[in-house]
């Protein structure tokens, strides 16, 4: 199993685009945190910019939305999955490295800030993705779909 956590994402495109490429990457579930857009308001309107993006796959992929991260954080540590976080810190290892678990939950970061010290914290691991040239960090989606192929067997 396979799932993606997003947590407290500003753009409704970047979720569309990481709906789409969970789609293709097999993802089984999303997990929104925080103020991430949703597909569906609150209001039970659909969401334009992530329907755009995503092509449809936010209609065919499982979501759910957690308003705090410690609430997910409880729920995934219930379930058999190992956390990933996706962020730069001094407990990362290279995505070189990484190996992939069976059941695994990605986490990824506000598109400034990063992943939360509260899902760093509950990390079974952290991952990074290493960074040649003269920029630090990639764009949230971009960093997703790396992520999310790492490891598939196509």
């Amino acid at each position: 199993m396979k799932y993606l956590v997003l947590e407290n994402m500003r753009s409704a495109y970047n979720v569309g685009a990481m709906f789409r490429t969970a789609d293709g990457a097999g993802v089984d579930k999303i997990f929104l945190v925080g103020y991430t857009p949703t597909p569906i308001d609150r209001f039970a309107r659909i969401q334009p910019e992530i329907k755009k993006t995503s092509l449809g796959a936010s209609e065919s992929i499982s979501w759910e939305h957690f308003a705090e991260a410690n609430q997910l954080i409880r729920h995934l540590q219930t379930m058999p999955c190992t956390i990933v976080s996706v962020e730069q810190t001094d407990r990362s290892v290279t995505l070189q490295d990484f190996v992939v678990p069976e059941t695994v939950a990605y986490v990824m970061g506000n598109e400034v800030e990063g992943v939360s010290i509260e899902f760093c914290a509950a990390a079974d691991i952290i991952v990074d993705i290493p960074m040649l040239g003269e920029k630090e960090s990639l764009n949230v989606s971009v960093a997703a779909g790396i992520i999310l192929y790492h490891g598939l067997h196509l």
